[in-house]
């Protein structure tokens, strides 16, 4: 089955052993990157298209008649349109767990060098502060214990749990908020409202959707703490930038850490970047990218096109 991997160059930086995948593609067609005007001659006549976030739209399914299966090097769906592929017959599988581990030790450190003011501190012993002191020690910026402290997680699922089980093992209190969307909570979940009031710490997990878009907002984070900090290692929509840019400098919330943007990259600027923003930390969409996550990718794309040429499709998510 001829693949075409559109955008390998997102995934493998020549650190990853790609032989699980050449040894189940065959032919195999690997580029780097792919642009929005190269994809359509490239997948015309392919089988199987792998892609992590090249578009895959209605029309170019359409006038791909040869394919089968569409493998995205990723868990988010968003750039391949899902009802036309069900309209077409053709599957769409994606990678699910590969980055649980590097991803919630991402979530650990954001809310670790927040809490302790880490980067505040670095910058004033670089800029020769501590060298100036009085004193043996430097405690210029207010250090925050989170043992004792409540952890909110929204969007509990693979991810919020990992993240959830690390809190607690800090000593935190851990708090789950309702699934979005939905109009009456679980057993053991909190509407969003009651859960903001309630944390010093809320990190989200939960994916981008109609009903996460903006989730958290301007009233969302004035019902949260003062001093509260905000983790968001999910995706950029889900909070409004702007407004989480205005809570940092009202000093209303204590401190934020984002691995992600609702641009990326942010080639146009955003709120979030501007110079002024106290006590943020923004990371580059990096927390997932840990070799062994990325291996994982790697494996799990091999197993779901044996899978599917098997007769057994696995990870379908259309």
């Amino acid at each position: 089955m001829k693949t075409v991997f559109l955008d390998a160059a997102s995934l493998d930086f020549d650190d990853l052993d790609m032989g699980p995948l050449r040894n189940v593609a065959s032919p195999w067609v690997r580029y780097e990157a792919t642009e929005p005007d190269e994809v359509l001659e490239r997948v015309r006549d392919a089988q199987v298209i792998i892609s992590n976030k090249v578009v895959l739209d209605a029309d170019t399914l359409a006038a791909c008649p040869a394919l089968q299966l569409i493998c995205v090097a990723a868990t988010g769906t968003n750039n391949v349109d899902l009802q036309a592929a069900r309209n077409q017959g053709i599957r769409v599988s994606n990678c699910q767990a590969y980055g649980t581990a590097a991803v919630a030790q991402h979530v650990l450190g954001l809310m670790l060098a927040l809490a302790t003011r880490l980067l505040d501190y670095e910058r004033a012993v670089r800029a020769g502060a501590w060298q100036k002191s009085p004193r043996f020690c430097l405690l210029d910026y207010p250090i925050m214990e989170l043992a004792g402290k409540t952890l909110g997680i929204v969007g509990y699922g693979e991810l919020g749990r990992a993240v959830a089980r690390l809190g607690e093992a800090l000593g935190m209190r851990v708090l789950v908020a309702q699934r979005p969307g939905t109009e009456s909570p679980a057993q053991g979940r909190l509407p969003l409202a009651e859960l903001l009031a309630q944390v010093d710490v809320l990190s989200l997990h939960t994916p981008l959707t109609e009903a996460t878009r903006d989730l958290i907002g301007a009233e969302e984070l004035a019902r949260m703490r003062p001093g509260a900090l905000l983790i968001n290692a999910a995706r950029g929509g889900i909070v409004d930038e702007q407004a989480l840019a205005e809570a940092l400098r009202s000093g209303h919330l204590g401190g934020a850490g984002v691995d992600v943007l609702s641009q990326e990259p942010p080639r146009e600027g955003n709120p979030l970047l501007a110079g002024d923003v106290p006590n943020l930390i923004v990371t580059p969409h990096s927390a997932w990218g840990s070799l062994e996550a990325r291996q994982r990718i790697v494996d799990q794309l091999a197993e779901n096109i044996a899978a599917f040429v098997a007769g057994s499709p696995q990870r379908v998510v259309a």
